[in-house]
């Protein structure tokens, strides 16, 4: 029987693939406590120290809390850019998704974003 877990990172991967297509190089689930890995494009080496990354990425549930009630508006996402591609994080209370990609347009990135929050909304308790 699969778990909530489980069921979400199905739906995330779902939306990820449909709004990157084959530019999805990986896909990171995590809370404040725990991560999981759930997709890795077959042809990018396996032994990647994610942990470090999900380290990183954990800053966001002090970002979002930081950026929460400014005149920007309401956080999103975070985009990393890097010379072979790039990091986009989205976090909903407690839990996030960082997805590494291919160069890809801002609009891709709006779009991955945008479904990826609505899994984790949608998930909430």
């Amino acid at each position: 029987m699969a778990t909530d877990t489980d069921d979400i990172e199905t739906e995330l991967l779902s939306v990820c693939r449909t709004a990157i297509g084959d530019d999805l190089r990986s896909a990171t689930y995590f809370t404040p406590e725990e991560y999981d890995q759930f997709y890795l494009r077959s042809d990018l080496e396996h032994g990647a120290d994610v942990e470090r990354f999900v380290e990183n990425e954990r800053l966001g549930f002090t970002s979002q809390r930081t950026y929460g009630d400014t005149e920007l508006g309401e956080y999103e996402f975070t985009i990393r850019v890097f010379e072979w591609g790039y990091v986009t994080r989205v976090v909903v209370g407690d839990r996030g998704v960082f997805v590494t990609t291919d160069p890809l347009n801002m609009s891709e990135f709006k779009e991955v974003a945008t479904a990826i929050k609505r899994v984790l909304e949608g998930g909430a308790e």
